[in-house]
């Protein structure tokens, strides 16, 4: 409910006070994720971009979808610096692709969108698949290397638990890297869909989404209603979850959500 309220609510809040404040223009950050979304977070955006649209009536907006940001906070490679500090294994899935940019390159995307981006524009990196898109192993790896570490690949989770101590004082860091089992794990990432319209001419390295207005004003105001009365049931459990996860499905028909009731911050 917490990242409704900041997705989504939040958004459509700041949107009401920039109109009636007379703002030229209204920006905010979207994901990646949002493009063929697999899990709530994807999700959560895609809707957020349609109480954009809804607005875009009433003010210029424009957004940005980018990648991770590299070793921002939450990230799994963010955990990867955890885990070393506290001398435990480094665990990540084998399976799966990720783009990344740094914290430099997604403030000047969020910028250039802000300043020249025309309205219902969403930005993107143009980033290369063979060049950009890597493996959470191979961070690791890499990682390890630049701090002069030897990266030992375990077997199992008990391998890696029980020979940290040794291993790290000879220099050799344990690695346990698995097959991908939790929930709203996209096997590679995307920036859009076959059905949107691309401007890939404009800017070098940038691309630019271009949207004509498209929402269903009836959905819309059915989330608003559906979500506020569920607020005022002040209770959360396995039932509210699944509920959720059909309003999301019935907001985005093409939402591919897959429960498996285990999420990466479980994992060793």
């Amino acid at each position: 409910m917490r990242m409704i309220d900041v997705n989504i609510l939040n958004t459509e809040k700041t949107l009401k006070q920039s109109i009636e404040k007379g703002a030229k223009k209204y920006f905010c950050v979207s994901t990646d994720k949002a493009a063929n979304p697999v899990n709530m977070m994807g999700a959560s955006k895609c809707i957020m971009e349609k109480f954009l649209m809804r607005r875009s009536l009433d003010i210029p907006v424009s957004t940005a979808r980018f990648a991770n940001v590299s070793f921002s906070d939450g990230s799994l490679p963010y955990g990867f610096t955890q885990r070393i500090a506290k001398k435990q294994p480094i665990s990540a899935p084998k399976d799966i692709s990720r783009y990344f940019i740094t914290a430099k390159e997604a403030g000047e995307l969020c910028l250039i969108s802000a300043l020249l981006g025309g309205n219902r524009d969403i930005f993107f990196p143009k980033l290369s698949e063979e060049l950009h898109l890597v493996t959470f192993p191979e961070i690791a790896v890499k990682y390890l290397e630049s701090l002069d570490y030897e990266p030992y690949l375990c077997n199992t989770e008990d391998e890696a638990r029980n020979m940290a101590k040794e291993l790290i004082e000879q220099r050799k860091w344990p690695c346990y890297f698995f097959d991908s089992d939790t929930t709203g794990e996209k096997d590679f990432e995307e920036f859009y869909t076959e059905n949107e319209i691309l401007d890939m001419s404009k800017f070098k390295n940038i691309g630019i989404i271009k949207n004509e207005v498209m929402f269903e004003d009836e959905k819309l105001q059915y989330f608003e209603l559906t979500i506020a009365n569920m607020k005022k049931m002040k209770k959360w459990t396995k039932e509210e979850k699944e509920e959720l996860v059909d309003l999301f499905r019935y907001m985005l028909p093409e939402f591919k959500h897959e429960e498996k009731h285990k999420c990466l911050d479980q994992r060793m």
